[in-house]
């Protein structure tokens, strides 16, 4: 790191402001840490890791610019990086978890909330992302700050996930095959 790119020590004023931000945000984090790695429990642990390594670099944090893009980048970055580690694993599938170890839901509400969650996990990663970000109340100029792509690819990535996903959730297995299709179509020719 250059020495222009380190910020002034935070001020007494500055830290409790930095506390305060932090802790608001806890929500839209973990909201966003479950889109992305689809785990309760290990989104959960991501925000509490990227609330700590935004605590110890609190120092790098530069008072006036956008604490919610540079904690998301935090946790992004974090998600991302325990995925590269983990692509080895293998994991228990959380579905047939669910039907073995889960009484059915009984609320209509759940079966919504559920369909919509497997909806999600079925759409391309790019698509997944956006929709989460937004869903966590970025504007599309932070979702682009945090994901370091140009607004365009954030509205164009934002509209194509909302299509498949009214796809996926009114029209069911039929669709599922063809967004996959879709973006693999899509995949291919951006090689």
């Amino acid at each position: 790191m250059m020495p222009e790119d380190v910020a002034e020590p935070l001020s007494p004023d500055d830290l409790d402001a930095f506390k305060r931000q932090m802790v608001s945000l806890i929500p839209a984090l973990r909201g966003f840490a479950r889109g992305l790695c689809r785990d309760r429990v290990l989104a959960d642990d991501l925000v509490q890791e990227a609330m700590m390594r935004a605590w110890a670099s609190r120092h790098t944090f530069k008072v006036g610019t956008n604490f919610k893009a540079w904690m998301f980048i935090i946790l992004r970055n974090r998600c991302y990086s325990m995925a590269k580690k983990n692509s080895r694993m293998v994991t228990w599938d959380p579905e047939a978890a669910e039907r073995i170890l889960v009484a059915p839901a009984t609320q209509h509400v759940g079966i919504d909330l559920m369909d919509v969650q497997r909806a999600l996990e079925k759409l391309p990663t790019e698509q997944r992302e956006m929709l989460m970000l937004v869903a966590a109340d970025m504007s599309y100029e932070e979702a682009a700050e945090i994901t370091g792509c140009a607004i365009g690819t954030v509205k164009s990535r934002i509209a194509r996930g909302r299509v498949a996903l009214k796809r996926l959730l009114g029209e069911g297995a039929d669709s599922e095959d063809e967004v996959a299709a879709t973006a693999e179509r899509k995949r291919a020719g951006e090689r």
